[in-house]
């Protein structure tokens, strides 16, 4: 065959290659072309045999920036103080700090800080200046330190929960996380807890509280609820949304000495528990450890915890 032969078999055969990647293209779409925008509620992770709705969610916390928003530490390093001024700001998704918020229970933000091994915990409520920078005041001792914004921003755009690292200057030696337990004692008060942390299903957890042994009927709206209650991952620090069950005011939900809330633990695990509740005008936190199970199995919690102390 001669050279002109050869070369016109060589060029009929990228046509045929040619055309095939484009039919190849055609049916999967372009290269660098985005996939379509996925609907609230559309996340295919969800019909997974055995993994709920929840499961499939990223717990908050875990990143420091989600669906455009960004948590900006102004000094993620710090100096040990009663009552350190530690200022952030949430960046929107035009790059400005946010300064449009919906309020949730009764504030525009929670900020929550941790250390890393669970102690130290405290939930304040800064205050918010014009150009958008919120302001906290904090007891900060030297260690490694995890703070949560906790917003809604007013508008379509969902409740956030974003994570940012702090550090205290300092040496510091890590506590163990204390044993799980039914009880936790706080002053004067005794919190009873009911229910298992489970996961692949609600948790409905029942906290009652009780003062030199006789139940507490008369507690005081906090946050919109007779309770506030806040859990923590341990290792990661995963934070987990938990929602009262009624409201203050709604006819039906009493004021103590039971405070029920609904959760849904992703993994298994240990996890810390912070109950805030107020009574006689003064917000205390009672902590418990808890470990979480399938929900087939559920979780049993002994009661060899030595109990923690924590009162605002």
């Amino acid at each position: 065959m001669n050279s002109a032969g050869k070369v016109g078999i060589f060029a009929a055969g990228l046509c045929v290659v040619f055309g095939a990647a484009i039919a190849i293209g055609n049916a999967v779409g372009p290269v660098d072309s985005e996939p379509a925008a996925m609907e609230h509620g559309d996340d295919e992770m969800t019909d997974m045999p055995g993994m709920s709705k929840s499961a499939a969610t990223i717990p908050g916390g875990l990143q420091v920036a989600q669906g455009g928003y960004r948590l900006v530490l102004d000094d993620p390093r710090q100096q040990p103080a009663k009552d350190a001024a530690v200022t952030f700001r949430v960046l929107g998704p035009d790059g400005d700090p946010l300064t449009d918020y919906a309020t949730l229970h009764d504030k525009q933000l929670h900020f929550i800080v941790a250390k890393r091994d669970l102690t130290g915990f405290q939930h304040v409520h800064p205050t918010i200046d014009e150009h958008g920078t919120w302001t906290a005041k904090l007891a900060l001792e030297p260690g490694q330190w995890r703070t949560f914004a906790d917003f809604d921003p007013a508008g379509k755009d969902p409740q956030l929960t974003l994570g940012a690292d702090l550090t205290v200057a300092g040496e510091f030696t890590p506590e163990p996380l204390p044993k799980p337990s039914r009880t936790a004692t706080v002053g004067d008060y005794t919190v009873t807890l009911a229910g298992d942390a489970v996961t692949g299903a609600d948790a409905k957890l029942t906290l009652t509280v009780a003062k030199d042994g006789r139940p507490v009927t008369d507690l005081q709206p906090y946050l919109a609820a007779y309770g506030h209650l806040v859990a923590l991952r341990e290792g990661d620090l995963a934070y987990l949304h938990v929602h009262p069950d009624g409201e203050p005011g709604d006819g039906r939900t009493e004021p103590g000495p039971g405070i029920t809330f609904h959760t849904a633990f992703p993994s298994e695990g240990s996890y810390r528990l912070y109950l805030d509740f107020k009574h006689d005008g003064v917000v205390r936190t009672a902590e418990f450890t808890v470990e979480a199970a399938g929900a087939a199995s559920g979780t049993g919690s002994d009661d060899n915890h030595d109990d923690s102390e924590h009162e605002h």
